[in-house]
């Protein structure tokens, strides 16, 4: 018997875990360890795809399934094998191809499986695609194999939030369209959102709703900052975190991890 015994805390990734050096500071890493040894489950929820998060995932010491593409999919990396994914729906080109008519500055990247495919790429999906390292395929919408696991609409953001009201107002009943970071407006299917993913992986562990805890730090984070029994957030976070009410705690440089489970050890 751990102190942790029945809690799980579940992190976002980049800017949270991962940090601004694209590293994961070694607090984190020890605070994780600590709680894995006390009987915690520790697992990431992030809106990167299974083969953007992958490389990450031997060196995350987690004990729980993950959950990826903003939780239209949970991974379980010890057993190797997805456990859940779902995908957008088959209207999914046509309307981003719409949207892409009426806001032309946009570009698109999907997720087919393990492919990722772009259309009209600019200098923020590049910067992205070099960060995550991996290769993609330039097309067309209508060359994109399908179904896509999850969409992202690249561009800055003041563009980007009329899109996002658009989305809502027109296509509200099929996709989550939720910001991971100022610049990229991502899309899953209706219902697949990061508080959904970690609510899966709590009941699939059989931890109670008020043993689990969530951390990260941009707006598609809030689902699952929702359902924390204290929802925390890194000082780097976007203002829609904070503005929401999410405890601030230490920037991901500093290892946020280490504040949690400090705050979790006074707790339990």
């Amino acid at each position: 018997m751990g102190k942790f015994d029945g809690i799980l805390l579940a992190s976002d990734f980049d800017d949270t875990l991962y940090d601004y050096h694209l590293r994961i500071p070694e607090r984190n890493l020890e605070a994780i360890r600590y709680l894995i040894r006390e009987g915690g489950y520790f697992t990431v929820s992030t809106g990167r795809a299974h083969r953007t998060f992958a490389p990450h995932a031997p060196v995350v010491p987690m004990n729980a399934p993950a959950v990826l593409s903003n939780g239209a999919a949970i991974y379980d990396f010890q057993a190797g094998r997805m456990l859940e994914q779902t995908c957008l729906p088959d209207m999914a080109p046509a309307d981003l191809a719409e949207l892409m008519e009426e806001f032309p500055s946009l570009s698109l990247e999907v997720y087919h499986g393990e492919d990722i495919y772009v259309c009209h790429p600019n200098h923020i999906t590049l910067a992205h695609l070099k960060k995550v390292n991996c290769d993609y395929t330039e097309c067309p919408i209508a060359d994109m194999p399908t179904p896509w696991v999850k969409a992202i609409f690249h561009q800055e953001q003041e563009v980007l939030l009329p899109v996002q009201a658009r989305v809502l107002e027109r296509f509200g009943a099929r996709y989550e369209a939720i910001f991971s970071n100022p610049c990229y407006l991502e899309f899953t299917r209706k219902g697949s959102s990061k508080g959904g993913g970690v609510a899966r992986v709590a009941r699939l562990l059989g931890i109670a709703p008020d043993h689990v805890y969530c951390v990260g730090d941009n707006q598609n984070d809030i689902p699952m900052l929702e359902l924390s029994a204290i929802p925390f957030a890194p000082a780097n976070c976007a203002p829609e975190v904070k503005d929401w009410g999410a405890r601030v705690l230490c920037h991901c440089d500093d290892g946020v991890i280490g504040d949690i489970v400090d705050i979790l050890d006074k707790l339990y």
